[in-house]
């Protein structure tokens, strides 16, 4: 049995099966994609975001208390 056809078998054969299987990989690929991006959009904003520059703005707040 070749490869294409056990996938045939096991995934496209059947309407719940293809179903679930489109849903698995579409889930896989949206937390993928969202993780790439962030990481894309997180290097190219180096330095201007809230995280990169908290620190300067909470250490001079505690200690002018």
């Amino acid at each position: 049995m070749s490869i294409s056809s056990q996938i045939y078998s096991t995934l496209f054969r059947k309407n719940y099966a293809m179903l679930g299987a489109v849903f698995a990989a579409s889930f896989a690929f949206e937390l993928g994609f969202n993780d790439g991006m962030n990481k894309i959009w997180d290097s190219i904003n180096r330095g201007r975001q809230w995280k990169d520059i908290r620190h300067k703005y909470v250490q001079d707040a505690e200690e002018e208390e």
